[in-house]
């Protein structure tokens, strides 16, 4: 039997036959159906029979898909489901989200989804948890990441639904993965610093890295240290690299690259900014900013060039809120913006 989790602001619990109207309703909205393994129109009794197979089961079952609801903590407000497919006797288990059109953009999937993974590794001792869908749903691939996972690979017309074929994304943690992302530091750092990037440190900072659906807007350590070996020629003549890594409370948690003022270039351009995916959300990436400032003012600058690349998970947002202005320009497809040091 599946005793009900309760997270700060959600409760997943089992099915009942009073579901299965909120099913059909979620499942027949085009928008929610869009790049998932279900076809349209999707009849109520269809819903129906799911959902009482669902209330047969009691709970997981291994080499059975078994589906909990997700709804809000105090009202029981329906807001979607969660789908479970547990394998290899109960030891790997695949994992699916739906939610409601008009509950989306409120992080309830990533509350719920990291509530079952905790569920499935510390709970039903599973070894393995992964998921995997459409590679153009960005947002439910960001859903994945903030809950941990891992991006392991893409499949190519691997994936049917009726006569549609499709790639697939495939992300995945193993129980050290889980116990890592669990583990990893939440509150901002005493200390941020950069060091000298040397033949002595250099792969441990090859091995910092973003997640998956970042790499549209940061480049990985391998393109990073690409360009720095063959630099650009801007007007005329070849960027000039200089890298740093970024250590926070000691330990190694990002890379920043500029392109340097030179008698070709007028102004210095922050070329690359990645922060690791353990370590986002600390506050490292504007505090970084800080201190390239101060290096750009010590090498007599005034102003810092920057650009990104615009679409859904944009740093547009943070080079804003850090005193960048866009300049009007497109370079490259990206938007470039300049900071005043001074």
């Amino acid at each position: 039997m599946f005793a009900p989790i309760r997270t700060e602001r959600l409760i997943i619990r089992p099915f009942t036959t009073a579901d299965a109207d909120g099913l059909a309703a979620r499942r027949n909205d085009p928008e929610v159906a869009r790049l998932q393994n279900w076809e349209l129109p999707y009849p109520l009794k269809r819903a129906e029979e799911v959902v009482s197979e669902l209330v047969a089961m009691e709970g997981p079952t291994d080499d059975q898909w078994w589906m909990a609801v997700v709804a809000d903590g105090d009202s029981g407000q329906v807001y979607g489901d969660l789908a479970l497919h547990l394998t290899w006797q109960a030891r790997t288990a695949e994992v699916g989200y739906t939610l409601a059109r008009e509950f989306w953009g409120n992080g309830y999937a990533t509350e719920a989804l990291g509530a079952l993974i905790e569920y499935l590794f510390a709970g039903l001792g599973v070894t393995r948890v992964f998921g995997m869908l459409h590679p153009d749903n960005i947002a439910s691939a960001m859903v994945l990441e903030r809950s941990g996972m891992l991006f392991e690979g893409h499949t190519r017309s691997s994936f049917w639904v009726g006569d549609e074929v499709s790639d697939d994304w495939i992300y995945g943690m193993t129980r050290p993965d889980w116990q890592a992302w669990v583990d990893r530091p939440l509150r901002p750092p005493d200390e941020v610093s950069l060091f000298d990037v040397t033949v002595g440190n250099e792969r441990v900072v090859y091995k910092l890295r973003t997640h998956k659906t970042q790499e549209a807007f940061v480049a990985p350590m391998a393109g990073s240290y690409a360009d720095a070996l063959f630099p650009e020629v801007v007007d005329g003549a070849p960027l000039v690299p200089w890298m740093r890594g970024v250590s926070a409370d000691g330990e190694v948690v990002g890379f920043v690259m500029l392109a340097l003022r030179t008698d070709h270039h007028a102004e210095p351009y922050l070329w690359r900014l990645l922060i690791d995916r353990l370590h986002q959300r600390r506050g490292i990436g504007g505090r970084v900013l800080g201190l390239i400032a101060e290096e750009c003012l010590r090498m007599g600058d005034e102003t810092l060039l920057t650009s990104w690349t615009e679409g859904k998970g944009s740093p547009r947002p943070f080079y804003l809120r850090n005193g960048f202005k866009p300049t009007g320009k497109i370079v490259d497809e990206e938007t470039e913006a300049r900071k005043r040091l001074t």
